[in-house]
């Protein structure tokens, strides 16, 4: 039965690795995205210490991630919480539904292999923050981006000590290196499980300073979706809501609200 779980755990797990927005994955034409979900090969899933940190058993083996390495989360509280992904599956198990399970899994096989790389990528990502590009016309969507851009920047400069320069329109702006550098001492002080969670909410909001601000509490999930979406929020004020565009809206927020619990279980 050990064999058999750790095979259909492999096999799960493959599909957990890949740390895509949802609105990102492409289905194949024609293919039932359902049809091919593993069966739930377990009864109970719990959590247990492992080691140096917490891991989940599926009836007592512990989960292995895509590259067969051990599961092992820092915290109880992160543990249980994946644990109760496993445990609210259904007959067959969809790994969309498993968040905290598919961003400890990337942790574990691409980010700490490769945490250099990743801190490069959100370093090179700061010199063209959105927060940097602030509209002047309409006076409307000015005044709604300074609203909530200009007390990131001074929070920027005061807390991380990197003092940004601020554009009107969309012409690009060279940042000072020493805003660079600074922005970069902050994004290397996240562990690799917060560097993780970071990843995601810089993605998610096309600002290193809005993701840095989420990973140290200056901010709530709805401050910081509000604050990366002022230019949608201003079209829906003009327009009126699209629907099509309200469900991508909708899904960015779940992802940005489970990218923060992550992150709040990392530090219970």
């Amino acid at each position: 039965m050990s064999d058999q779980n750790d095979e259909n755990s492999s096999v799960f797990n493959m599909g957990l690795g890949r740390n895509k927005a949802l609105d990102e994955q492409v289905e194949h034409p024609g293919q039932n995205p359902f049809r091919n979900l593993p069966k739930k090969f377990y009864k109970l899933a719990t959590a247990a210490a492992q080691g140096d940190g917490f891991a989940v058993l599926l009836d007592g083996k512990a989960v292995k991630t895509p590259a067969k390495s051990p599961l092992v989360v820092p915290t109880l509280k992160l543990a249980e919480a994946m644990a109760e992904e496993w445990n609210r599956q259904g007959a067959r198990i969809d790994p969309r539904t498993m968040w905290l399970t598919k961003l400890a899994n990337t942790v574990i096989d691409r980010i700490t292999p490769r945490r250099d790389a990743v801190v490069d990528e959100l370093a090179a990502f700061s010199g063209t923050d959105l927060i940097c590009y602030m509209a002047d016309h309409p006076i409307g969507l000015a005044q709604r981006q300074a609203a909530h851009w200009a007390p990131l920047i001074v929070w920027a400069e005061e807390v991380l000590g990197a003092s940004l320069r601020v554009t009107p329109g969309l012409v690009h702006v060279a940042q000072d290196d020493a805003a660079l550098m600074a922005l970069r001492a902050a994004i290397e002080q996240a562990s690799d499980f917060e560097l993780a969670g970071l990843h995601n909410a810089v993605t998610l909001t096309g600002s290193t300073v809005i993701g840095l601000a989420l990973l140290r509490g200056r901010l709530t999930v709805q401050q910081a979706f509000d604050a990366a979406h002022v230019d949608e929020a201003w079209q829906v004020y003009l327009s009126g809501e699209d629907e099509d565009e309200a469900a991508r809206l909708k899904i960015r927020h779940e992802e940005l609200s489970d990218t923060v619990r992550f992150l709040t279980l990392l530090s219970e």
